[in-house]
């Protein structure tokens, strides 16, 4: 007989407090809400949430995003502007495979989201790192870049950027260079994927505006892409999210091979969470966890206060993560061992670079899944490690 098939992607050792995965609490995961939305929309719709769906996604969720989203001022779309997903690495993937043609070349911010990453590595594309300086991607000089590449017969097809509370940075893009990117894209015809999953895990005030509203707003004619995700808002375990895309490319989603055949992706889980939004339990838990994670986010930063002799700590305004610079002499990997001894881990800065190019005295905090009481803890054990290192 095997060995016991796992259920979760990730389960925790016993005595390791791990900062490096950026999954929710499992405590504020929605377990009774969600039940009570899924029996409502089974009485609600009947048989239509458990038959083939709409290729593009069901109706009642994307009629309420595109209400919900406005309310943010944050839509610019209709109804046909929507492709309802199986959360954001589907999304990313559905869009390399439909937006790219082998040899292309794939742009990413450096650093920049892991996962997609591994996601872009998959397709037959070439992977490299648009040209950035300490705050974010310089829209000038990829530009050079964008004409050098075009004059050696290459073709650039798409630019991956987490511009609001970026993973693993915790950063958003300025909106000087927001605007400069839209107006490279319109000028140029890049297509821009915008990740905006941390977009709604906002703690001080609004979200930046994103690339998706602001190309609308201007009528800047640009071509963005935005990626949405239920996954840090509600639960990973929905595996649902959304894309905003010109209709034609909508268009040639709904007509790839399995979505078509499959009669969308996801239908009885997006029926589902039309439910839990049109209720309003969707804002009442956005409104509890927006608490929660800024508590942890604060929690972790004073607690870490100890080591900002020689580390300076960060304040997001929003999503999950804290990225730190470490002291000179001192890497990441050197750090890891230190701190594993100590019962606490995290993620080396090296994986958010293509081809592990940079990042070596980084390392990217997670202060999502822990309490704070472990979250004081765990800035103990490696505050404890830093001091360590630093000493030699």
């Amino acid at each position: 007989m095997g060995g016991q098939i796992a259920t979760l992607q990730f389960e925790g050792q016993n005595g390791l407090l791990d900062l490096g995965w950026g999954h929710p609490d499992p405590s504020l995961l929605p377990v009774r809400a969600w039940n009570t939305a899924t029996t409502n929309t089974l009485t609600t719709f009947g048989w239509k949430a458990l038959a083939y769906g709409n290729a593009a996604g069901p109706g009642p969720l994307i009629e309420w995003l595109q209400t919900h989203l406005e309310a943010e001022r944050e839509s610019g779309a209709d109804g046909h502007d929507f492709f309802i997903s199986a959360g954001a690495s589907h999304a990313l993937s559905l869009l390399t495979s439909t937006m790219t043609v082998p040899g292309d070349i794939v742009l990413v911010d450096s650093p920049t989201y892991h996962f997609a990453l591994r996601i872009f590595a998959d397709a037959p594309v070439e992977l490299m790192a648009a040209p950035t300086d300490s705050s974010g991607i310089h829209p000038g000089r990829t530009e050079e870049l964008l004409l050098r590449l075009k004059r050696d017969g290459r073709r650039p097809a798409m630019l991956y950027i987490v511009p609001t509370f970026a993973n693993p940075t915790g950063r958003s893009l300025s909106d000087e260079r927001r605007r400069a990117l839209v107006d490279l894209s319109a000028r140029t015809h890049l297509t821009i994927v915008e990740d905006d999953t941390y977009r709604e895990l906002a703690y001080e005030s609004p979200a930046p505006e994103s690339l998706w509203h602001l190309d609308r707003r201007l009528g800047c004619g640009a071509a963005v892409l935005r990626v949405g995700s239920f996954s840090k808002t509600v639960a990973p375990g929905l595996r649902l999210g959304w894309i905003n895309a010109q209709r034609d490319v909508v268009r040639r989603l709904t007509q790839i091979g399995y979505v078509d055949s499959g009669g969308g992706v996801n239908h009885s889980t997006a029926m589902t969470m039309a439910t839990f939004g049109r209720s309003g339990a969707y804002t009442e838990h956005l409104s509890h966890i927006r608490k929660e994670y800024r508590l942890r986010r604060d929690t972790l930063v004073a607690a870490l206060g100890e080591v900002e002799d020689f580390v300076t700590i960060p304040k997001p305004l929003g999503g999950w993560f804290l990225w730190l610079s470490l002291p000179e002499g001192v890497t990441a990997r050197t750090l890891e061992a230190r701190s594993r001894r100590h019962g606490v881990a995290f993620a080396q800065g090296s994986q958010f670079f293509v081809a592990n190019a940079g990042g070596h005295s980084q390392i990217r905090l997670s202060f999502s899944l822990f309490s704070p009481e472990q979250l004081v803890d765990a800035a103990s054990r490696l505050s404890a490690a830093l001091v360590e290192a630093v000493a030699g």
